[in-house]
């Protein structure tokens, strides 16, 4: 059987079963049942004249290629790409555009993109546009002569909004944009942002995907192989490479994602629901309720609601009176970890905006932002009740 057989079975696979068998998961060599850590920088050229499909670790490295190859199986995309974090696999991917062009980005993007796109873009005379891309008609007004590129977060960060992807990617298309998605929040098991027309995925591999606290990684996969040769350059020209061991760590988190994803969504629905309900909440975001604006285009292009819930309680003192009381989350940074981890947006993911800026994107000094790990839900609720009650 041919490799491009093997390769074509693989893809028809299910979901579950292509988190567990994605091609490299048994060792040609030893029949190991994971793949082998390749602790080396370098690699013997047996004949000089026909040089190994490796010579460099940052250039390539086997552990890190077989995580590139899972996330673009994983996603349905030619080339994947690892790098040392998310902010890695975003500002890397961002260098495919050059002084001079513009960027529409949602307006409530993750802190991180945000403080890149305002500090450091800038200084490379890339300019941005940020929107709210629940509004199609204010991407649309973004468009100037020399845009490149529509950069899409959705759901948002920390306010859950829901961008239509195939209306955005369509008429990036028409435009002769790209379009790039950061796909964090779902991950590949709940949307598939090729299928929507999307260019570019991007990952904080270090959540969801890792799923366990202990994982710094960025993951980048392209659709076609000329965006693909492209991004190569980047991440081989810059060194922003992921290192063989934190992949196999990343490989051994993403084989029980589904299961992760799935206990965690049932969670964090009922989460969602219990804190609508509770009279110490001002505001909850979630796409799975009810009355989320978002809610029925988020049905159409992903197949859950995910693990996060947002929050408001009000103002900043509650806030932080709240994030001393509770016992169970962490209180941290991150999301997406077998353990539940609450967060402070306004002090923690989202400090490098400026205050006046968090509040126009509704990031307001109330808002708590909930990752919901695999604890007994019920659990969660009952330590999350007694801090809101004091």
């Amino acid at each position: 059987m041919s490799d491009r057989t093997n390769k074509d079975q693989i893809a028809k696979r299910g979901f579950a079963t292509k988190l567990l068998h994605f091609g490299a998961e048994i060792d040609e060599q030893t029949g190991a049942s994971s793949v082998p850590i390749f602790q080396a920088s370098t690699f013997h050229h047996h004949d000089v004249f026909n040089p190994p499909h490796h010579d460099y670790s940052r250039s390539g490295n086997p552990t890190r290629e077989a995580l590139e190859n899972y996330i673009a199986l994983l996603e349905g995309g030619t080339r994947g790409f690892a790098f040392a974090s998310g902010m890695a696999a975003i500002s890397t991917t961002f260098l495919l555009f050059s002084s001079g062009d513009h960027l529409i980005v949602t307006e409530d993007v993750y802190g991180g993109t945000y403080r890149f796109l305002t500090t450091v873009a800038p200084r490379l005379g890339i300019e941005t546009t940020f929107v709210d891309m629940t509004d199609f008609e204010a991407v649309t007004a973004a468009l100037q002569p020399n845009t490149k590129a529509v950069f899409i977060e959705t759901p948002s960060n920390p306010t859950l909004k829901i961008t239509d992807i195939g209306r955005v990617a369509e008429w990036a298309k028409s435009n002769g944009l790209l379009s790039l998605l950061d796909n964090t929040f779902m991950t590949p098991y709940h949307q598939r942002p090729f299928e929507l027309g999307v260019d570019i995925v991007l990952h904080s591999a270090t959540k969801f995907l890792s799923g366990h606290s202990d994982v710094l990684a960025g993951l980048a996969v392209t659709k076609d192989e000329e965006l693909g040769r492209r991004l190569y350059q980047l991440q081989n020209g810059l060194g922003t490479v992921l290192s063989a061991h934190e992949s196999w760590l990343l490989m051994r988190g993403m084989k029980t994602l589904q299961a992760r994803m799935e206990h965690s969504e049932r969670s964090a629905r009922r989460l969602a629901e219990w804190l609508s309900d509770h009279p110490e909440v001002e505001r909850v975001y979630y796409p799975g309720l009810p009355n989320h604006p978002g809610r029925e285009i988020h049905e159409r292009q992903s197949a859950g609601y995910g693990a996060v819930v947002s929050f408001d309680v009000g103002s900043g003192e509650r806030a932080k009176a709240l994030l001393n009381r509770v016992q169970l989350p962490l209180v941290a940074v991150s999301l997406g970890a077998v353990e539940s981890i609450l967060s402070y947006p306004a002090m923690m993911s989202h400090a490098a905006m400026p205050l006046e800026v968090r509040h126009e994107r509704g990031i307001t000094d109330g808002l708590l932002r909930y990752s919901v790990g695999l604890e007994d839900i019920e659990d969660l609720i009952a330590d999350l009740d007694a801090a809101l009650r004091g």
